[in-house]
């Protein structure tokens, strides 16, 4: 049962790495500006 449990908190930890990996390690200025569209005259 023990084991079991230390699976399941090793899976749960590994899917919480993941997802921090991946929320966190893009563009090193964060997002680009938005495009704006240019203003007509």
């Amino acid at each position: 049962m023990l084991l079991i449990l230390l699976e399941a908190l090793l899976a749960l930890l590994l899917l919480v790495g993941i997802v921090w990996w991946t929320m966190f390690s893009g563009r090193k200025g964060g997002e680009p500006p938005p495009h704006e569209p240019p203003e007509e005259k």
